[in-house]
């Protein structure tokens, strides 16, 4: 595993834009509002060519009364169990703090090493006298950085370096499976993710939209190694008002393109909503495996038809994803949830199959031997081969002698032909007509 820095401090003193300037992209919500960044957010970064890991953590408050404030007090202390080394940020504008001080304390019974800064120094050149009023925390040399014009930084990380365990001890991430878990708030998503993972990793509470960021966790079961991506729940835009809403819908867009595997979850006793179609419809388009997860299956009353009417269902409204398979689910009582990693390995060595040329043609003399291509005005479509040329989605190119007689009822029936022949379950097809010169045929 790569070593894991973890910022933390008291509520806005820049630890999102710190992160942001650490990672050289804007990944973490950074408004002037206390408690925008609700949940631990991960990032990869790299110095002198050494990668580790990054998580802000929501500020410690180490009295906060509100429920939220609390429970950000418990993903900060989580993310100081599992960091190598802790980045404790402090801000000179406010000083030193009562608050600062028990963050102190908290970090020094953790028993981790600590590198402390001090944020918005952001003047070159003269230090400014009030750093030294830090040294009364126990922690060391105060390390004076600006987190908005980025001085200091290079300075930080040579400092969090000499925690770091040796090189070797890192393993290649490559046959980690990476899955998002995506769906409109208050699916169950984080729910999920935390009976995968067996601890509160990710903040639940009834309070729709709790999950701000995407958040990543590394997993591992005999059945193989994930990287399981929560997002936050999208929301239909007409409520997209507030600017953080607005990134969450991009972070969700941002962690479908860069997963593996997409889990729908869908709501057992709502059904199928807008909203629902609007999100599969994101994964669909991204050319994702997906699976289709109806949650909270154990709140339905049931009788021996109603998993095979909400199937139907399902279907009807998500049309277009006939590939992906249907479960049924409870992330509440664990009902089903060990199944979900056979279909996550199976869909997503589905979406990385090749098909060797001979056995698509094979197939396609079969398919227009069967169903005649069409004709419009004399002329028929003549289809002279295919070819795969990708994987994840598959995307296969037709050679045909022209493209306007290739109506999309043919290629659908097509595309059924090689998913009735090769499988593809889970995966999404791509299909592209390419006219072989012009004047033939």
């Amino acid at each position: 595993m790569k070593p894991l820095v973890a910022i933390v401090g008291r509520p806005n003193v820049g630890k999102s834009m710190l992160f942001n300037k650490l990672v050289g992209q804007r990944l973490s919500i950074v408004e002037d509002t206390p408690g925008v960044t609700r949940d631990r957010l991960y990032a990869e970064a790299e110095w002198l060519n050494r990668k580790f890991d990054l998580v802000d953590t929501g500020g410690i408050e180490p009295s906060a009364d509100s429920e939220i404030l609390a429970f950000m007090r418990e993903q900060a202390e989580i993310a100081i169990q599992n960091a190598t080394v802790i980045v404790f940020l402090c801000d000179i504008k406010t000083g030193l703090t009562a608050s600062d001080q028990e963050v102190a304390n908290l970090l020094l019974r953790s028993g981790k090493p600590v590198v402390l800064a001090v944020n918005k120094m952001d003047q070159v050149g003269q230090t400014n006298p009030d750093i030294y009023e830090f040294y009364n925390l126990g922690l060391g040399d105060p390390i004076p950085v600006s987190a908005v014009h980025g001085h200091g930084t290079g300075e930080l990380l040579d400092e969090c370096m000499k925690y770091f365990p040796p090189e070797e001890a890192e393993a290649p991430e490559d046959d980690v499976i990476k899955v998002a878990v995506i769906g409109k708030p208050n699916v169950g998503k984080s729910s999920l993710i935390n009976r995968i993972l067996g601890e509160q990793r990710v903040i639940v509470s009834d309070v729709a939209g709790t999950t701000r960021d995407a958040v990543d966790s590394y997993f591992e079961n005999q059945k193989g190694k994930y990287r399981l991506i929560d997002t936050a729940g999208m929301r239909k835009k007409s409520k997209v008002d507030d600017r953080i809403e607005k990134f969450s819908v991009l972070r969700s867009t941002m962690a479908i393109e860069r997963c593996d595997v997409c889990l729908i979850l869908i709501d057992a006793q709502e059904g199928v909503t807008e909203q629902d179609t609007k999100v599969a419809g994101l994964a669909h388009e991204a050319g994702k495996a997906c699976i289709i997860v109806v949650n909270k299956w154990d709140a339905v009353e049931k009788d021996d038809k109603t998993m095979d009417r909400m199937r139907q269902d399902v279907r009807r409204d998500l049309s277009y994803m006939t590939y992906a398979p249907v479960v049924f689910i409870s992330a509440l009582t664990g009902q089903r949830v060990d199944r979900l990693f056979d279909l996550i390995n199976y869909v997503n060595d589905q979406a990385s199959l090749r098909i060797t040329t001979g056995m698509l043609n094979t197939v396609l003399a079969d398919a227009t031997a069967r169903v005649q291509p069409p004709t419009d005005k004399g002329r028929r479509l003549k289809i002279y081969y295919m070819t795969q040329i990708g994987v994840k989605p598959p995307h296969f190119v037709c050679f045909c002698n022209d493209a306007k007689l290739f109506h999309f009822s043919y290629q659908r029936y097509l595309e059924n032909q090689i998913r009735s022949t090769f499988g593809l379950e889970g995966t999404p097809i791509r299909l592209t007509i390419r006219q072989k010169g012009d004047k033939e045929g």
